[in-house]
This record gives structure tokens, sequence and C-alpha cells, in this order.
């Protein structure tokens, strides 16, 4: 792969990134916006709506979870969507800017998932838990390139 073609794919998982982050932070300020609500009476609703069975399975667990929920565990999760969508945000402009701290961090971001994504297949074989572990291990093998590209060359780390 050519210099300007690794320039290219690092764009795309900066891209990646970015959107990762702006998805969770979209997702934790919906968290915030459930504050001080019945969410018992949410999730029976929104099952309804869905016209689901609430005495089947999933919607059962669907409504039990949106029980459990309190005003400290949505702060709490909105909290570690913010962290979350920080470190994939900050990733991502390093990422832009050619940064081997975030190399080495989408690196480390994307073995952290390997096994947990290995074991998934191993529990059941689906399509998406596949392509989660294709795409995974691609970035992997992207950013390794980079980062042995660089050594090479003998770029600033």
């Amino acid at each position: 792969m050519t210099s300007s073609g690794l320039r290219k794919s690092l764009d795309i998982v900066a891209a990646i990134e970015a959107a990762k982050g702006v998805i969770v932070l979209l997702a934790g300020f919906g968290l915030l916006g459930l504050l001080h609500r019945d969410l018992h009476a949410l999730g029976e609703e929104l099952v309804a709506q869905l016209h689901l069975n609430p005495a089947r399975k999933y919607p059962r667990i669907f409504t039990d979870l949106m029980s459990s929920l309190n005003d400290t565990r949505l702060w709490s999760l909105a909290g570690m969507a913010l962290l979350y969508s920080t470190i994939r945000l900050v990733e991502a402009y390093g990422l832009w800017k050619q940064k081997t701290w975030a190399e080495w961090l989408a690196l480390a971001g994307g073995c952290i998932y390997l096994p947990i994504e290995v074991y998934e297949i191993y529990a059941k074989v689906t399509w998406v838990r596949v392509s989660a572990l294709v795409f995974n291990l691609l970035i992997v093998l992207l950013m390794t390139r980079v980062l042995l590209q660089k050594q090479k060359n003998g770029l600033p780390k």
C-alpha cells in the first residue's frame, strides 16, 4: 500500500472513530433526557407501540431494565458515554493529524475487542459478529502497518 493509500485508510478509520464518538455522545444526551421520568411506564409504552408481547422474554427484559434505571444510574451512564466519546473524538483528531499516539490508541483499542469478538463467534456465529471481527482485525493490521512503516522510515514518534 502506498503512502497516500495508508493516509486515506487512516482518514477512514478517523472518520469511523469520530462517528462512534458522536453517536455515543448523542446517546448520552438521550439518557439525560430520561431524567425524572417514569421509566417503567415509558418502557411499557414503547413495548406496546412496537406491538410486542410484554410477556415474552425480550420485551420483559427491556421493561425490567427500564424499571431498574434511576437518576443516579442515568447520570453514570451519561458520564461513561461522555468519557467514551471524548476518547474516540480525541483519537479521531490524532489520526487525522497523523499522530503516533493516536495510531497506538487505535491499535490498542482494536486489540482489546478481538478476544471478545472471537468468543462471541465461538458462542454463536452470525454475520454481524464475523463482520465485526473482520473489520476490527483490518484496523489492527492497518495500524500495525502504519506504525511499522513509521519505524522503518524513522518518522517522528
